[in-house]
């Protein structure tokens, strides 16, 4: 290896590790949510911080969650909320298994992908 190339290892290292962290920089995040009982199942307000950029990045969807993962309901966002951080949109009608206690809100970003992360919520 040529002095050069050693040189500049930890800087090529550097910029690996910083393409990769910022790939994934900003997942939106589930900052609220409200869980209301109601005639026709259950209502879920929930809130949402991400910082949209517009049309081809921001929050497009949340989704309430079983522990094992079942989807009751999705709650699809069909524009970009960039002067409205955070914000908060609701779902009614999510008919939640009887003797469920918690359930877990994920969120998605229309560039990245769901959040590997859930927001648990304890149903009153």
């Amino acid at each position: 290896m040529t002095r050069y190339a050693v040189a500049m290892k930890p800087f090529v290292i550097l910029a690996l590790l910083f393409s990769a962290t910022t790939a994934r920089a900003d997942p939106p995040e589930v900052v609220g949510v409200n869980a209301a009982q109601s005639g026709d199942g259950w209502r879920f307000d929930v809130t949402i911080a991400h910082p949209d950029s517009g049309w081809d990045h921001y929050a497009d969807a949340w989704q309430i969650e079983l522990a094992d993962g079942t989807v009751l309901g999705t709650r699809v966002l069909v524009h970009p909320h960039e002067t409205e951080q955070p914000f908060t949109r609701g779902l009614g009608g999510v008919v939640v298994p009887e003797g469920v206690t918690e359930v877990f809100v994920r969120a998605r970003c229309l560039r990245d992908g769901w959040n590997g992360g859930t927001t648990g919520v304890a149903l009153p």
